[in-house]
């Protein structure tokens, strides 16, 4: 499969008349997105999210007046072609960073990174990208790795806690039993150590994984097996795509599980798909608000979405919303550098540090607030928890079933976790 390099940002700008100060030289990043491989079902609203934001910021002047020229290039989920991409991107005129995705490629690249010093903020929220001097002692040291949310382990942290005083407040007798679900691949597997630690300190009984793979399939061998064991609550790590057809397996084979999904493991789309066996599926929610939802920072997001859906019709995941947060986070730390030496790598770096509860311009109520430091790289220990809810018949538009609350996103609990050091990096 050839790999696609999309109209970049500043391209766009100038199609869609941007401004005549975008003739400067302008400020090169890499984007690194998925849109036809096994993550592609959540990595392309995200990707989207991420082009809109940047296209947005070139029609309204780009960063101090040079334009963004973001080559966003889709890598099919493959970490060899994204090494072979990495590479053209930091010879010769090196970006000054990179949007990147994946997490086994984002911890390829981590060395990289360092050395080339080119700062990544990424879709992955693997734990082990969170420690950039290493002295958690969990694994090497990524001081220029950064992502927006909490961290997979986290979110799992976080859900676990809620699951534990679930248990507590239905009255049920003896010990939970919990599992963790997923492939037997780095991005599923980045929480699963911390997840099973916390699930035994808070008195689950730990069961065996259940492995299946990142693309759908027949998984009714895994949910006997899940049935059989019974487990109370189960994590699922891989993304929606291959989520869905557990969830529609499950529900056949009768399993009465609550199903916990990573931050990719569920979204509208995948309600909509799964239909009522998406119903009470508990999962992370990285933005304060959904698409539409009541918040100052909506109407920049809409604004952006219509760079690419111009006549504002398009509903928007939640993975697209979190992609809009992610650019303007990188956009922030870009300009804070382009005005504080120059808009190069170990500048941008520096511009993450500059603010604490940090919500980037126009987006109050959106992005949760978030504070990285040299230390420390997780940008918040806070996990919103939501449950889909899923009441009728899905064979409409998602824009249609949200508008009629046929799909809900359900406030379940925030759980404030403690910033333990002995957690960073892990």
């Amino acid at each position: 499969m050839m790999t696609k390099t999309f109209l970049s940002t500043a391209a766009l700008a100038v199609m869609l008349g941007g401004s005549s100060a975008l003739a400067q030289a302008p400020i090169s990043l890499g984007h690194l997105a998925d849109y036809s491989g096994a993550t592609s079902d959540v990595g392309t609203p995200f990707g989207q999210g991420v082009a809109d934001a940047f296209a947005y910021v070139n029609k309204n002047g780009g960063i101090n007046g040079k334009p963004v020229n973001v080559d966003t290039v889709d890598y099919g989920y493959q970490v060899p072609r994204a090494i072979a991409q990495y590479k053209k991107w930091s010879g010769g005129e090196k970006v000054a960073a990179i949007l990147g995705w994946g997490t086994a490629d984002t911890e390829a690249l981590t060395g990289f990174l360092s050395e080339d010093k080119i700062p990544d903020i990424s879709g992955s929220y693997s734990a082990a990208l969170s420690d950039p001097t290493g002295a958690g002692g969990k694994g090497k040291a990524a001081p220029y790795n950064f992502f927006y949310g909490p961290s997979y382990s986290d979110a799992l942290r976080g859900m676990l806690t809620w699951a534990a005083e679930d248990w507590k407040s239905k009255g049920k007798p003896g010990k939970p039993k919990y599992v963790h679900m997923g492939a037997n691949h780095p991005y599923p597997n980045a929480p699963k150590a911390a997840g099973e630690a916390l699930a035994a300190e808070l008195g689950f009984d730990v069961l065996p994984a259940i492995v299946f793979a990142l693309t759908p399939g027949d998984y009714s061998a895994q949910c006997l097996t899940l049935k059989s064991s019974g487990a109370n609550y189960a994590y699922l790590g891989n993304t929606a795509g291959s989520n869905i057809s557990v969830l529609n397996a499950c529900k056949a084979a009768g399993t009465d599980v609550q199903f916990m999904g990573n931050v990719w493991g569920m979204d509208e789309n995948a309600a909509k798909a799964a239909g009522a066996a998406a119903d009470g599926v508990v999962f992370p929610l990285r933005t304060a608000v959904a698409w539409g939802g009541n918040a100052p920072g909506m109407k920049l997001v809409q604004d952006i979405s219509k760079m690419s859906d111009a006549a504002g019709t398009a509903y928007r995941p939640v993975h697209y919303v979190a992609g809009v947060c992610t650019a303007l986070y990188m956009k922030e730390a870009v300009e804070w550098a382009a005005k504080n030496g120059g808009a190069v790598g170990e500048n941008v770096k520096k511009g993450f540090y500059q603010k604490k509860d940090w919500v980037p311009a126009g987006m109050e109520g959106v992005c949760n607030p978030s504070t990285w430091t040299e230390k420390d790289h997780r940008p918040t220990l806070k996990v919103d928890i939501y449950r889909m809810k899923v009441s009728g018949a899905t064979d409409a538009s998602v824009a249609d079933l949200v508008k009629a609350g046929t799909i809900k996103l359900e406030k379940v609990k925030t759980v404030d976790l403690p910033r333990k050091p002995e957690w960073l990096g892990w």
